[in-house]
């Protein structure tokens, strides 16, 4: 016979046997080997194939990596068993909430004592633990429970709750650059704060217009500034400073004496008017001009505003 008739004949038996030799029960990994393979950030083929540069971040990025793993929940649509880690999650159950006390107020809600005795994140671990260990019992390996959508908000919250520490810590960082070299918070909040708030809005602002969405860049240019002071917490006003007047019964002075301040009033007003003005002027269809214009006008804007703040530029 024929080389093809001798592999077809071969892939005929291969194939009649194949099914003779399959286990009778499929194999199923134990917990353990699935919360290992859950916690491992590192991915050995990619890391075969990565050049050195990318290792030696790789290692940097490690220590951050597992803890979010350890303290955020995934919840992926996409995969057929929407990522459902049975022991990372129970692990999560005990771990999100435990952050969340943990990083609130820069954990002062975490250390109070309740009734001056039992601390509040011994409570948390008490209740967590116990619910972990019930949702351990009553779920399995190899499909999620009906209720594995609540971990999508429970991964919401700890990330909200990253995002709120490290902008915490931000926040205490340019404030110590800031008396090392003797700037005000008004320096800090022009120039590396706001540059800082802004970065991640300029990047996926500048996407969308790529992509085809430029009305949609352009709207949240201003609706997204305008959320952030005026809903979110730390954005500067709004909710935050509602909030710190409910509870303290304390008026917001924000010290119009100061020229700096009117520098600061009247740039943002006269750059609305001058959008208010120029962009229906255009018939909402804006060019390279435009945009320049704001860019040499942000620029002088803050060449006067740091002269005023250092004093070069003040009144007689």
């Amino acid at each position: 016979p024929t080389d093809t008739e001798e592999q077809e004949s071969s892939g005929t038996n291969s194939g009649d046997y194949g099914e003779e030799y399959q286990p009778l029960l499929p194999s199923r990994e134990t917990s353990l080997r699935i919360l290992t393979t859950a916690l491992s950030p590192l991915d050995y083929r990619k890391w075969r194939r990565k050049p050195w540069y990318w290792r030696l971040f790789k290692v940097f990025k490690v220590p951050v990596e597992l803890v979010l793993l350890l303290t955020v929940p995934i919840v992926d649509p996409d995969k057929d068993d929407l990522n459902w880690k049975r022991p990372l999650n129970c692990l999560h159950i005990l771990t999100s909430p435990l952050l969340c006390v943990l990083t609130l107020k820069s954990g002062t809600y975490g250390l109070y004592q309740i009734q001056g005795v039992f601390p509040v994140w011994g409570l948390v671990t008490l209740v967590g633990s116990v619910l972990a260990i019930i949702t351990f019992i009553t779920t399995s390996n190899e499909e999620p429970p009906k209720y594995h959508c609540v971990f999508a908000f429970l991964g919401f919250l700890a990330s909200a709750m990253w995002i709120n520490a490290a902008a915490t810590e931000l926040v205490n960082i340019l404030r110590t650059l800031g008396v090392i070299f003797q700037l005000s918070n008004t320096v800090l909040g022009l120039t590396l704060l706001a540059w800082g708030n802004s970065i991640g809005d300029t990047f996926s602002d500048l996407t969308m217009a790529r992509q085809g969405y430029p009305r949609m860049a352009f709207s949240a240019c201003f609706g997204g500034i305008i959320f952030s002071i005026l809903w979110v917490p730390g954005g500067g006003g709004g909710v935050g400073c509602l909030r710190q007047m409910t509870s303290s019964q304390l008026v917001v002075k924000l010290e119009p004496d100061s020229l700096l301040v009117w520098i600061l009033a009247g740039a943002l007003g006269l750059s609305l008017v001058f959008s208010f003005v120029s962009v229906p002027a255009q018939c909402f269809q804006l060019g390279k001009a435009y945009g320049v214009c704001l860019i040499l006008y942000y620029l002088a804007f803050l060449c006067v505003a740091l002269l005023t703040e250092f004093r070069v530029i003040r009144l007689s």
